[in-house]
C-alpha cells in the first residue's frame, strides 16, 4: 500500500481508508479487527494505526469498547417527527435491528411535568416503565415512560421487551398518537452514560413527548435520553 511517509498524512490517509471500508464491509453492531492487525494491514504501527481510528471515533464512526474491541457505530438514524412516527418500525425500514430491554417498573409520585402533561395531580401514582432501546446490539436510547391509567398496571407486569405501543394496543385495543415533542440537549449523567455505554459527559438528545389515544385522552408522557451522535431528527410536514 502506497501510503505518504509524513506522520500525519500516513494515519489521516488510514482514517480515510478505514471509513470506506465501514460502508463498505461493515454495519453498525460491528467489531473491526484488533489494532494490531489493522497494523499490520496497513503497514504501520500501531501507535499510527491508533490515531487514524481515534479520527474515526472522534468523528462517531467508530467506538473503543474496553477489553471487547473497536465497535463500529454505523449512524446517524433518520427518525422522523410525526404523530405516526414509531421508533423500532422507523428503524426495521432502514434495514437495522431494533430491540427494546425494561429496565424498570414501578409505581411512584408524578411530578410536576408528569403531572401537568397526564393531567394528573401532582404527587398522585402513576405507572413507570424505563426501557433501553439497541439497535444492532449498540445501545441507542434510554426512555422513560409515564401512564397515569394505573389499570394497566397488572398486565404491564408482563411486559419485559418489544414495543410498549404494541403491548399496550394488545392488551388494550388503543392507538396511540404522538401528540407533542419537545426536544433539547444536555450531557449524559453517570448512570444514564453506563446504561448507554458511553463516556461521561457525551452530548444527548433529551425529546419529552406526550402520545394520546385516538380519542385525545392523554395516555403516555416519555422522556428519552438518546445518543446524541445516534440519531439524526427529521421533521416532516
Amino acid at each position: 500500500m502506497e501510503l505518504s511517509r509524513h506522520p500525519t498524512t500516513v494515519y489521516q490517509a488510514i482514517a480515510a481508508q478505514l471509513e470506506q471500508s465501514l460502508h463498505e464491509r461493515y454495519r453498525g453492531g460491528d467489531y473491526l479487527p484488533s489494532e494490531q492487525q489493522l497494523a499490520d494491514h496497513y503497514g504501520v504501527n500501531r501507535h499510527t494505526l491508533r490515531r487514524a481510528v481515534d479520527e474515526l471515533v472522534n468523528k462517531g464512526l467508530l467506538q473503543r469498547r474496553h477489553g471487547v474491541g473497536i465497535l463500529v457505530l454505523m449512524r446517524p438514524y433518520a427518525y422522523p417527527l410525526h404523530s405516526q412516527a414509531r421508533f423500532s418500525q422507523n428503524l426495521l425500514e432502514q434495514g437495522s435491528e431494533p430491540t427494546c430491554e425494561r429496565l424498570l417498573a414501578v409505581l411512584c409520585p408524578a411530578s410536576h411535568d408528569v403531572a401537568n402533561s397526564l393531567g394528573v395531580g401532582e404527587g398522585e401514582n402513576v405507572i413507570h416503565l424505563r426501557t433501553l432501546r439497541r439497535v444492532n446490539g449498540v445501545a441507542v436510547c434510554v426512555i422513560n415512560h409515564f401512564l397515569a391509567d394505573l389499570t394497566l398496571w397488572p398486565g404491564l407486569q408482563s411486559f419485559s421487551s418489544g414495543s410498549l405501543h404494541d403491548f399496550l394496543y394488545q392488551h388494550t385495543g388503543k392507538q396511540l398518537v404522538r401528540s407533542q415533542t419537545r426536544i433539547s440537549t444536555r450531557h449524559g449523567q453517570p448512570k444514564e452514560c453506563r446504561q448507554l455505554e458511553i463516556p461521561l459527559q457525551s452530548p444527548l438528545l433529551c425529546v419529552r413527548t406526550l402520545n394520546k389515544t385516538t380519542d385525545g385522552a392523554a395516555a403516555e408522557y416519555s422522556v428519552s435520553l438518546t445518543r446524541g451522535d445516534m440519531i439524526e431528527l427529521t421533521l416532516e410536514h
